[in-house]
């Protein structure tokens, strides 16, 4: 809510929540209207584009709900939980002649895009690999029991996976071929998927690698400049694990950090954590200011447009589409096969063998 308040060409004109305490301070903040239902908010004349931020696993019967009221949709990651939800949420978006915007991903950060404009130049010849590496506290943090339950689109592979796909997506041009991978459930206390690594194959033959831990002992933030999504201190990552050993639950922690209860910054999409895109001539990983490009005549930084703000970034793809006639990059299309790799790699997991995908689209624009 912060980024999109700050966009000049958005205006903030209603909320629906089931919590009266956010609409509450939706409308002291804003002035606007606020309503317990999203069908009463999709009946609101006044709103041409609907931010859907409910649970994971209601995100496919509201965009179609917003979608079949005639407004434009911006929907959280994931985009659903299953490839059929998001063929269903993309047709009814078709059907309705809106558009369907798949935010909150990390691949929006502006130094994704400047590594991506350095390999698709040709500037250190043609992509070879991208290899991208996250670790963090994620199971630690406070969380709800919807973000535990794999059943309701909990766990990281849903939660976190679609921040590191889409970054390699992005880079590698769109078009995975096949998944291989192997997912971890190794806390006892959260057994919900807690780690994953996956080979991805493109159509060209480009290899990547994603690798992640969310369990909260090493975090990769300590190699990137101390950017990442880390919230606990080292003596209160030990606090907090004993406390949940001890069968403490977080939920009334995550209730002290939600709208109308404390008040938040607008801030930029965290780091997730080291993306590197190797070409043939050179590697391209991001840098304090943008992207470090290396190559034969040594390493440069290219600074990046932009500060990477989230709300920010997704309004101004969905405003130059509706006023500037410009292709959304991250549509439902690119949200369907994001969430097509996501699931692939839980299925490959399960049946320990390749997964091959056919949903795969190339990057818009």
């Amino acid at each position: 809510m912060p980024g999109v308040e700050l966009h000049p060409r958005t205006e903030i004109v209603a909320a629906a929540d089931l919590r009266e305490s956010a609409l509450a301070a939706f409308r002291e903040r804003y002035g606007g209207r606020t309503y317990a239902s999203i069908e009463a908010l999709c009946a609101d004349s006044d709103i041409d584009v609907i931010w859907v931020a409910t649970p994971n696993e209601f995100h496919a019967r509201h965009c179609i709900l917003a979608a079949e009221s005639g407004k434009h949709v911006i929907c959280t990651k994931p985009m659903a939980l299953s490839v059929a939800e998001c063929v269903a949420m993309c047709a009814a978006a078709s059907a309705n002649g809106v558009e369907l915007l798949c935010g909150q991903t990390f691949s929006m950060h502006p130094s994704i895009h400047a590594m991506r404009e350095i390999v698709t130049s040709g500037e250190i010849g043609r992509l070879i690999a991208v290899n991208t590496w996250l670790s963090t506290d994620w199971l630690l943090k406070p969380r709800l029991p919807e973000e535990l339950d794999e059943a309701r689109g909990g766990g990281v592979v849903y939660r976190h996976g679609p921040h590191l796909i889409d970054t390699v997506r992005l880079i590698g041009g769109g078009l995975v071929r096949s998944v291989r991978g192997h997912v971890g459930r190794w806390m006892h206390d959260r057994p919900c998927a807690g780690n994953f690594s996956a080979y991805l194959e493109f159509e060209d033959g480009t290899p990547a690698t994603v690798s992640y831990n969310g369990y909260g002992y090493f975090d990769t933030s300590e190699l990137t400049w101390g950017r990442g999504t880390r919230m606990y201190a080292d003596a209160e990552r030990v606090a907090v694990r004993s406390a949940l050993s001890a069968g403490a639950s977080a939920e009334q922690d995550k209730a002290k950090i939600r709208f109308g209860v404390r008040e938040l910054p607008a801030r930029g999409l965290s780091w997730f954590g080291i993306t590197v895109a190797s070409c043939e001539r050179g590697d391209v990983r991001q840098s304090p200011n943008g992207v470090y490009v290396y190559g034969d005549g040594g390493r440069r930084e290219v600074v990046a447009a932009g500060d990477g703000l989230m709300g920010v970034l997704e309004m101004d793809e969905m405003v130059a589409c509706l006023f500037d006639g410009k292709p959304i990059v991250h549509d439902g299309r690119w949200g369907l096969a994001t969430l097509e790799v996501c699931t692939a790699l839980l299925d490959s997991s399960t049946e320990r063998r390749e997964i091959a995908l056919t949903h795969q689209g190339a990057v818009a624009g």
